[in-house]
C-alpha cells in the first residue's frame, strides 16, 4: 500500500465497499466523494495500475463493461491499511 497514491487507495476502498464495482459506478462514488469530475484519462489508467499490482481482479460484466473486484492481496492490504490508520487515530483520540 505503501507505494500507492490516494487516489489509488480510495479506489480500493471503494471497489471492496460497493456491491457492483464496474467502472461507472466508481466513477460516481469518486466524483461525489472528491466534489469533482473524475476523467476515464485519470480512473482507467489507475485501475489498471491496481490490477497490474494484483490488488484488484478485471472481469467483463458484459461486452462493454469491466466488472473490478478486491484479490485476496488487496484485501488483505486493506486490511492492514485499516489497523495502521486505528493505531494512530487511538493515538490522537486519545491524547485530546
Amino acid at each position: 500500500m505503501y507505494d500507492l497514491t490516494g487516489f489509488q487507495r480510495d479506489l480500493l476502498y471503494i471497489i471492496g465497499g460497493l456491491d457492483d464495482p464496474h467502472g461507472l459506478a466508481l466513477k460516481d462514488e469518486l466524483e461525489e466523494y472528491y466534489e469533482t469530475e473524475i476523467h476515464h484519462g485519470r480512473l482507467y489508467p489507475n485501475l489498471d495500475t491496481l490490477v497490474d499490482k494484483g490488488l484488484v481482479e478485471k472481469s467483463a460484466m458484459d461486452r462493454r463493461t469491466n466488472l473490478y473486484t478486491l484479490t485476496a492481496r488487496g484485501q488483505r492490504e486493506l486490511e492492514a491499511r485499516q489497523e495502521w490508520e486505528q493505531q494512530y487515530l487511538r493515538d490522537t483520540l486519545s491524547a485530546a
